[in-house]
This record gives structure tokens, C-alpha cells and sequence, in this order.
């Protein structure tokens, strides 16, 4: 059984702080869970348990009988969650982007019992705002490597976290949500456990969508004092294709602690190469080839 990340010190200090618990936020669904970051209003991660062998496939649109919903969580307070009047707001360009994949959860006993799976991760709890180029690109692809090309098609069982790095200097969307200020997250991440040859494995993924959300003007302007030398260097790397980075390196960014375990991939890669080689791209990179991720990342289950 692989545990579920740990939040560092100061932010569990926080929850004691406003007379909340942390476990209070950990929030179970069908197949999956999520910790909530109610002083971000996203989730600081979701975790989610996927069985290959018992995958059923699934239209989208016949997940719901109607058209489709999102929901708030009422087990928690409503104002510790970002809702409708965020992806209404105007100005607003993103996409509801799935940290919990839909598909990921889809699995049971039969088809109904994946139907209901699949259903429950349409919480606001469950979703952070991705451009689309990133949201139905690289993070869409990575999901149906993870998915498809392996745990599938090897009948295998995983565990797979993924979440958002939450930075003080995130930028601000340009418009208000119910006169309250939204912080952005660029960098977003998953963290996939597996077992081979009867010992723990673990792979990590890191994306951006920084200069996208730049591009885009959807954010506010930041100064290059604020923007700092992670965003200025080796924008022009032109082998930008790979986005698989240790588990530590998440771990650094995310301030969130994962269970130890062997991987099969190491790179001594400094910040600012990573960091730009991992920011979704334009022009040439606008589609991004499931091939070409599978090539780049060197994921070996």
C-alpha cells in the first residue's frame, strides 16, 4: 500500500490555525481522493488507485443522464472551494483541468460501477484551471501514456498522484472572483507508483503553463525581479519534448513529502534547464504527438 503525500509543517500549522484539521480536507470518492488546500481553494493533490484489468470504456457524454455538472463538495465549507463563479468569470480562458482523470477512475465490477466512478471526479475539488494547450496536450497525453500505453495494456495496478505546485509568487488572474484575488498555479505534476519484479517503483512528470498563461494575458504582468531567471533561460531549448524529472525535484517544488521507492530514472539537471525544458510550448510544439512523449519519457513498467 503506498502512502498518500505529506504537506510540510507550516501549511498543517495553518489549518490549526483557523481551528481545521488536516484530515478534515481529505476528501474520498469512488476509486480516488483528494486533499483540499482550502487557503488556495484547489486541491493540493489528488490520489488515485487505477486497476488495468478492470478498465471499462466509456464515452464521455454518456457519464451523465443530461448534460454535464460540476459540483461543490459539501463536506467541506463551500467558501474553501473555487466553483462557477471562477470558470464564468470573464476574461476567463481555461479549461477545467482534471487532477483526478476521468478515465483514471474508471474501473469496477461492471460498467455501472465505473459509469458512477468516473462521474464523482466532476468536482470542483477535483479541478484546477489548465490552458487548453496544456489541459488536452502534454498533461492529456502523459495521462493516456500512463493509462493506455501501460497500465491497460499490461493489466496493471497503480497508484498515481497529481497536483499543482503552489508558489507565493503565482501569478494573479486578471480579474476578481467574488472581489477575491485568484492565484494561479503554472507548474502541475504526477507522481505514478508501480511494482516490478516484486519491488516498488516510482516515475515523476512535471509541466508548465507558464508562458501560455503569459501568451494568453489571462494573468496579470510580473516583473523580471519577480519572474526571476527560471523563465528568461533556455526558452529556445529546442528538445523540449521531455518531461520526466525525478520525484525529489517534485518534491523540492511542491514541498510535499512521497514514499520512498526505486526509480529507474535520474537526472542531475539544474532548476532552470527543467523548468523551462518542461513549459508548454507554441508554434512548432501546438501538437504535441503521444509518440513523441512516449519516446521522451522513460517510463519502464
Amino acid at each position: 500500500m503506498v502512502k498518500t503525500p505529506t504537506i510540510p509543517a507550516e501549511e498543517i500549522a495553518k489549518f490549526h490555525a483557523n481551528n481545521w484539521h488536516v484530515d478534515d480536507f481529505y476528501l474520498q470518492y469512488q476509486n480516488y481522493s483528494v486533499l483540499q488546500n482550502p487557503f488556495r481553494k484547489f486541491p493540493y493533490y489528488s490520489a488515485v488507485n487505477v486497476d488495468g484489468k478492470q478498465f471499462h470504456k466509456l464515452k464521455r457524454d454518456t457519464i451523465f443522464e443530461g448534460s454535464e455538472r460540476w459540483e461543490k463538495d459539501a463536506r467541506i465549507p463551500l467558501e474553501t472551494q473555487w466553483g462557477k463563479a471562477l470558470y464564468d468569470a470573464e476574461k476567463y480562458d481555461f479549461d477545467k483541468g482534471h487532477m483526478a482523470k476521468r478515465e483514471d477512475v474508471q474501473w469496477g465490477n461492471n460498467a455501472e460501477a465505473a459509469r458512477l466512478a468516473a462521474r464523482s471526479t466532476f468536482y470542483y475539488t477535483n479541478a484546477i484551471p489548465q490552458v487548453s494547450k496544456l489541459n488536452r496536450g502534454v498533461w492529456k497525453s502523459i495521462e493516456n501514456y500512463i493509462l493506455h500505453h501501460e497500465t491497460i495494456k499490461n493489466s496493471m495496478k497503480i497508484c498515481l498522484f497529481s497536483g499543482p505546485v503552489f508558489r507565493e509568487n503565482d501569478p494573479e488572474f486578471l480579474k476578481k472572483v467574488n472581489d477575491e484575488k485568484v492565484q494561479l498555479p503554472y507548474l502541475f505534476w504526477k507522481v505514478v507508483y508501480y511494482v516490478k519484479d516484486n519491488e516498488l517503483y516510482r516515475a515523476g512528470f512535471l509541466t508548465s503553463q507558464q508562458r501560455q498563461m503569459q501568451k494568453k494575458r489571462i494573468v496579470k504582468p510580473v516583473s523580471r525581479s519577480e519572474e526571476g531567471v527560471r523563465s528568461t533561460h533556455f526558452n529556445a531549448f529546442k528538445d523540449a519534448e521531455t518531461y520526466q524529472v525525478n520525484v525529489s525535484f517534485i518534491e523540492q517544488l511542491s514541498r510535499l513529502s512521497f514514499q520512498a521507492a526505486a526509480e529507474m530514472f535520474q537526472s542531475n539537471d539544474p532548476e532552470q534547464i527543467i523548468l523551462s525544458r518542461v513549459n508548454v510550448r507554441s508554434d512548432a510544439h501546438e501538437s504535441v504527438k503521444l509518440e513523441a512523449i512516449a519516446n521522451s519519457i522513460n517510463l519502464k513498467l
